[in-house]
């Protein structure tokens, strides 16, 4: 790696420290607006997790073309781009609430999903190869911090903003007419103008100041010809480790997701009121900041990435059968306790995938960046779950409560292979650099 000019990495860190945090507001409301979108457009719980899926599957689309982009207008003007795209998505939540038309709000939050993969495709190689490779994930730790302290502000404020008296509301919808009805929801869902609104300024505010930032351009050294006569690799296709840390990023989106944007929904569940529920988001968002600290003072003094990765495998493991197996607010403490599972998978994966790929590290970037639509899938899987599960019951004679407590308990199990994935990603498959036996 090197950086053209010696400038001093405070500035560029803290800049991309500053477009981390952005990323942490925007994304993590999802856990308020899931429970707010199934209120007030009458979803069952596979429905309302599309929120996710419209989130994320916009790293699936716009991953290679985001790549492409930065290739032709640079990184400052790229990100630009993406918080003015951002702030169009934002925009789009007046209208959507004028029309309370669910399809429309995923509109909004699909642009928006767009612009943070233009940002993301741009910030995440960037930040990796600023310094040593080995130092990587103490570099994203620190991004991941900023991007979860937002996160725990947006859910909290979002949080208020939205989830103020759902109770009552719901209590209310199953008694008045149907007119009454409408203008109830009505009501509910112009609570989004003002943040929407207020988002999309400072978007565009900051899309402004991002191109006068001061960035140093970095480049990837060209991979080495081995000592055997190796010949130089010609395609991503010929790194079996980058494909095998896709798809370890795609189980961990998805669980870390989970563990952020059910977690609302899931204490609702259990008998916790809105204001109860709508702190739950920040605990798991705590539980990644406090570990991605320790991170910073551990990686790489003290424990290699490799280790860190596979300690919060087995701690995603160990988490998501106590899940299964408690109730009632314990259980909301575990799936927060995956927060500290999550932290550190993230900052590790992509140095240990990025590692070697040398002039491809740009294509393996987007490839990563692709990987986040696991966010997309799973989570709604979850949904899908929980919804079979809950009618199977209701079909058997148990009382709704009862039965959507425990189908969105049970439906957890889905974050054991995510796990697992993951793990082995750790141990063996970041050290396959060839699909040749003992290469």
């Amino acid at each position: 790696m090197t950086v053209k000019k010696k400038h001093s990495t405070i500035m560029p860190v803290a800049i991309i420290a500053g477009l981390f945090f952005i990323f942490g507001f925007v994304t993590w409301i999802n856990g308020a607006l899931i429970p707010f979108m199934k209120t007030i457009n009458e979803l069952t719980d596979a429905q309302s997790y599309l929120v996710a899926t419209a989130s994320y599957i916009s790293f699936v689309i716009m991953a290679l073309p985001s790549s492409y982009i930065l290739g032709k207008i640079g990184y400052k003007k790229g990100m630009s781009l993406g918080l003015f795209i951002m702030a169009v998505g934002a925009l789009i939540f007046i209208p959507a609430a004028e029309a309370r038309t669910y399809w429309f709000f995923l509109l909004g939050i699909f642009i928006q999903g767009m612009g943070m993969t233009l940002l993301q495709t741009a910030a995440n190689p960037y930040i990796t190869i600023l310094g040593p490779i080995e130092s990587g994930a103490k570099r994203i730790a620190i991004m991941g911090i900023a991007n979860k302290v937002a996160g725990a502000l947006g859910s909290l404020i979002f949080g208020a903003i939205l989830l103020s008296g759902i109770d009552g509301v719901k209590e209310k919808l199953e008694s008045v007419s149907l007119e009454e009805k409408e203008r109830t929801l009505d009501m509910m869902a112009d609570s989004v103008f003002a943040p929407y609104l207020i988002m999309a300024t400072v978007l565009a505010f900051l899309g402004v100041l991002i191109k006068e930032a001061q960035l140093p351009n970095v480049e990837v050294s060209k991979p080495e010809v081995s000592s055997q006569g190796e010949k130089e690799k010609t395609s991503i296709f010929q790194f079996p480790h980058l494909w095998l840390g896709v798809l370890a990023l795609f189980a961990y989106v998805g669980a870390e997701v989970i563990a952020g944007d059910t977690i609302i929904a899931y204490g609702i569940s259990l008998g916790f009121t809105g204001e109860e529920a709508k702190f739950f988001t920040t605990y798991t968002l705590l539980a990644m900041v406090a570990t991605y600290t320790l991170g910073i003072f551990l990686i790489p003094k003290y424990i290699k990435q490799r280790t860190a990765l596979i300690i919060s495998a087995f701690l995603g493991l160990i988490f998501s059968i106590a899940i299964l197996n408690t109730t009632g607010f314990t259980s909301v403490l575990f799936v927060a306790a995956l927060g500290i599972a999550n932290a550190l998978v993230w900052p590790a994966i992509w140095p240990l995938t990025l590692n070697g790929l040398g002039k491809f590290t740009n294509k393996g970037s987007a490839m990563l960046i692709m990987a986040i639509s696991g966010g997309a899938i799973i989570p709604p899987l979850y949904g899908k779950i929980v919804d079979a599960d809950k009618y199977k019951l209701i079909t058997a004679g148990m009382q709704e409560a009862e039965a959507t407590t425990i189908a969105a308990t049970s439906s957890y199990w889905i974050l054991i292979p995510c796990y697992i994935l993951i793990l082995f990603f750790a141990i063996w498959g970041h050290k396959i650099k060839s699909w040749r036996k003992g290469k």
